[in-house]
């Protein structure tokens, strides 16, 4: 393995690959890289200081967490009112910011939180512990959202009636398909998600091109997985074209996982959904279908989503759509920092402002 990530990492063929981007001198392409692993990599290996001034990398809403609305966290909260309910929670959702604490914060009141690495381990907790409720929080994109499902099969399989899941869970085509026509964003090529794309395959996004005419590259993670997809990218829209060009083909097939969309289709079905500091998007969440029902969280507590204000002058909302840069937030570096966040951005381990500050990108 260590050869291979090697090969996808080679000095001379970056440099190879940034020479022939640094002798692009047209008009100022706006490329937005949707997924917060892109994100990262970026940050990490420099890349947007070897891109020439025409050349512009945005950040896109690719990180689940960052997304997540404030409600959920609030819900979340709300829930641990009830004595008898544990949460169960992936661990980026720990320091997500509520409108007046986090589940960081509840743990330390001595609320019963529990970080897991999987859904099933929540389905673990529920059975070892019967005088108890479990609530999974659930969110993420198309990556995580069939193991959610999987897990509400098996619950429902094994009749495990304490436990319920919380989904926040969304679909990034419709949220891609909003920011195309949103002219402030200016948009004028896509670098895909390689994760999403494992899933849902590249047939979507041919779509995408077609109707607003925005091409797409899918890409991998490493440095010359990433520098290559730009070149392509900014080939192809040198040539106007609205293809879309699968450079991630030892992953990512045209028709994805069949399987796992199919699990995922069978709990859940499409319903609008409120994406933080972007606002509701009909169509781009998932809901438990009503056959699930005795696991939907939403409605055993009967918990109703209310808009929460932000923290003023948080910036992540224009970040968030590719608007404004991180460094542009006043907040950022100084009361907004990974060990004391006060947006979504700088929590995730795959947020924009995190990745920012992390390589002290400026």
């Amino acid at each position: 393995m260590d050869n291979l990530f090697t090969a996808f990492r080679d000095p001379k063929l970056a440099a190879v690959l940034t020479e022939k981007l640094s002798m692009y001198k047209g008009n100022t392409i706006n490329i937005m890289e949707v997924c917060g692993t892109h994100t990262m990599s970026i940050s990490r290996y420099g890349i947007r200081s070897l891109l020439p001034e025409g050349i512009n990398l945005i950040s896109g809403p690719g990180c689940p967490v960052c997304v997540t609305p404030l409600y959920f966290i609030n819900s979340a909260i709300e829930l641990l009112e009830n004595k008898d309910v544990i949460i169960a929670t992936f661990g980026d959702l720990m320091k997500v910011p509520g409108s007046h604490s986090s589940l960081l914060k509840e743990k330390a009141k001595g609320k019963d939180i529990r970080i897991v690495y999987s859904p099933m381990d929540s389905l673990k907790i529920a059975s070892n512990n019967k005088d108890k409720r479990v609530v999974f929080l659930s969110v993420g994109f198309e990556t995580t959202t069939p193991i959610a499902a999987l897990t509400i099969l098996k619950a429902h399989e094994e009749k495990i009636d304490n436990f319920s899941v919380l989904s926040a869970n969304k679909t990034i085509p419709n949220a891609l398909k909003i920011l195309a026509m949103d002219k402030d964003v200016g948009v004028h090529g896509y670098l895909y998600p390689g994760h999403v794309s494992a899933i849902i395959g590249t047939k979507l996004y041919e779509e995408l091109a077609s109707q607003y005419g925005i091409p797409g590259v899918v890409a991998g993670f490493e440095p010359l997985d990433i520098l290559h997809g730009i070149l392509t990218l900014v080939e192809i829209i040198n040539d106007d074209s609205k293809k879309v060009v699968n450079e991630y083909k030892r992953v990512v097939s045209e028709e994805g996982n069949t399987e796992a969309v199919r699990v995922a289709d069978k709990v859940f079905s499409a319903c609008d959904s409120v994406w933080r500091g972007i606002g509701n998007l009909p169509l781009s969440g998932l809901s438990i279908r009503e056959e699930f029902e005795t696991f939907d969280a939403w409605k055993i507590y009967n918990l109703k989503p209310y808009t929460a204000e932000e923290t003023p002058g948080c910036k992540c909302g224009e970040i968030l759509k590719g608007r404004l840069k991180p460094t542009d937030c006043k907040l950022f570096g100084k009361s907004c920092i990974p060990e004391n966040p006060v947006g979504a951005c700088m929590v995730s381990s795959e947020g924009t402002c995190a990745a920012y500050y992390r390589f002290r990108e400026v």
